[in-house]
């Protein structure tokens, strides 16, 4: 039934033939363990068993002296997300090719991934010294790579290698970009004002103050910043416009960010990320047909294909153009909306054109073709199966995951209430203590299992705790306070229920939301009330099953 793809070739990497010829062993039985290591890993790859591929692969690059052996399980372990098996790999890379820039950042990077500091600052320390690029430069440079790991840890590790280079604008710019990004405004606006001061023609450095200045809730002091940055220079610089229309669009300003976009295109026609902005505001205002010219003009660019591609699936599926929008949405391949729209393609596979099989095949193939999303691919399966009531295969599907990705706190309580939907309530309060007792500090945890208790046990007085706890951490949260609400109501607190239940629905206009609602005004015999509340969400929600039920338990002679 399934198409299997060599990842092998999806990943650049040699072919495993190749590599045999490769194994630089002089014991010729430690060579042939290391061959069938390599062979265990390419059928592992083939049938999908991800962890095993990487185990395999570091086994053979341990006994073989092959850099090219070390490098491909590094990248194997990596492109998967299995980050101890890509380190083991990656420093036996290094052990075999001591002058290699890449292995070198390959551990670096995944020391910080695992929470060890100290290694990965002495790893990176090492690799801006030896480059011949300027050290503060080299720093600068490696703030993207580490801009995708855990904003603080990288944070941290940013401000200590920058220690040695005070008097270095790129220095402080480098420190001020990590900052905003994990956060610290205070910290990146006062680094970015030094990076200027150390290099006052700096433009890049002035729109970063500007950002941390948008980014503190100062728009207007953002936007007034650019706009006189681009005012005091007899030829602005495009940047500067493009930074001040997204500052607009942050405000709402969507108009105003059009005219420095039309602006910046009469000056440089081909400029495509003008092009992009403009589309994606069209798309914003709803000028769909606009929006659809502009991204058709930006795919025929051909740069941010994947953008366009997304956008162009976005106003298909929304004119429901169903076979057009899947036909868009399985070409977004990379970037950071190729999970989402292969999710979309999957559902409206299965949905509008009534073809489940097809759908789960689409996103199994998908997975096999991008290793960086192979995991991923495999919870969408499971989703989709669950969502199908194919509860046994999606379960299936949920272990597999957990397997891979242990501490996904999110894919965990998904498996819970998979449980829950199975009717195996005691495994689900299991699994639901089991992560609470992981993250004891986590909302989305605790009002799982806070609502659960109260739901579906008479545990009323753990449930009001845990609830309660979770609000503390996430007071706003509607859905938390929808599950404080149903608490109440569960002890007989009608009036303080329907309070709260009111209170999450102003910002949660949800069936479940409405099905709770009309439940308490029952209970307090405002039935007319609770009538009203069920007739305007069923007109909003016409499909729902939670509304049908409680129609069917609380009217049940209604017309």
């Amino acid at each position: 039934m399934h198409q299997h793809h060599r990842l092998l070739s999806a990943l650049g990497f040699v072919t495993a033939l190749v590599l045999f010829g490769q194994l630089a062993v002089a014991d010729e039985e430690a060579r042939s363990e290391a061959a069938a290591h390599l062979l265990q890993a390419e059928l592992a790859l083939q049938s999908s068993e991800y962890l095993k591929a990487a185990e395999q692969y570091r086994k053979a690059a341990e006994l073989s002296s092959s850099v090219d052996v070390a490098r491909q399980a590094t990248r194997v372990g990596y492109s998967f997300g299995f980050n101890e098996e890509a380190l083991r790999s990656a420093k036996r890379w290094l052990e075999l090719d001591p002058g290699s820039d890449e292995a070198l950042l390959y551990v670096a990077q995944l020391q910080l991934r695992m929470g060890n500091l100290r290694e990965a600052r002495r790893k990176l320390t090492k690799l801006i010294e030896r480059g011949d690029e300027e050290a503060d430069k080299r720093l600068l440079s490696l703030v993207q790579v580490l801009s995708q790991e855990n904003a603080e840890d990288a944070d941290k590790v940013v401000r200590a290698l920058a220690k040695h280079y005070k008097d270095s604008g790129y220095a402080q710019y480098a420190t001020a970009a990590m900052a905003m990004q994990a956060g610290d405004m205070d910290y990146a606006s006062e680094h970015a004002l030094m990076a200027i001061e150390l290099e006052p023609e700096w433009i890049k450095a002035k729109l970063l103050y500007a950002r941390t200045l948008l980014l503190s809730g100062r728009q207007d002091e953002a936007i007034e910043y650019t706009a006189r940055i681009i005012g005091d220079d007899p030829d602005p610089d495009p940047d500067a416009r493009m930074e001040l229309a997204l500052m607009m669009m942050s405000a709402g300003r969507d108009d105003d960010a059009l005219s420095q976009i039309n602006q910046i295109l009469l000056e440089q026609p081909s400029r495509a990320d003008a092009l992009r902005l403009m589309a994606i505001i069209n798309f914003r205002l709803d000028n769909l047909d606009a929006a659809w010219d502009d991204f058709q003009d930006l795919l025929a660019s051909g740069r941010y294909t994947m953008d366009a591609l997304y956008y162009l699936a976005r106003i298909a599926d929304y004119r429901e153009e169903h076979d057009r929008a899947i036909r868009l949405y399985t070409q977004v391949k990379t970037g950071p909306n190729a999970v989402v729209s292969q999710r979309r393609a999957g559902a409206l596979i299965a949905y509008e054109l009534d073809d489940s099989e097809r759908a789960l095949q689409q996103l199994e193939e998908f997975g096999n073709n991008s290793p960086n999303h192979a995991i991923d691919m495999i919870l969408a399966q499971a989703q989709l199966l669950a969502s199908l009531e194919r509860y046994d295969e999606a379960l299936g599907h949920y272990d597999q995951f957990v397997g891979y990705r242990p501490d996904d706190e999110g894919a965990l309580l998904g498996r819970a209430e998979l449980l829950l939907r199975m009717d195996r309530l005691e495994e689900a309060l299991g699994q639901y203590r089991a992560v609470v007792k992981r993250w004891p500090d986590s909302p989305m945890s605790l009002n799982a299992l806070g609502y659960t208790l109260a739901d579906r046990t008479e545990e009323y007085k753990e449930a009001e705790k845990l609830i309660r706890k979770a609000l503390k951490y996430d007071p706003d949260s509607p859905a938390i306070v929808d599950s404080l609400g149903w608490v109440l109501y569960k002890r007989g607190n009608y009036d303080e229920a329907l309070a709260e239940l009111q209170r999450a629905y102003e910002k949660l206009n949800d069936p479940e939301v409405a099905s709770h609602i009309i439940e308490v005004l029952h209970a307090l015999g405002q039935s007319d009330e609770a009538l009203a509340v069920l007739e305007a969400a069923e007109s909003k929600d016409p499909d729902s099953k939670l509304l049908q039920d409680v129609r069917k338990r609380v009217f049940p002679d209604a017309d």
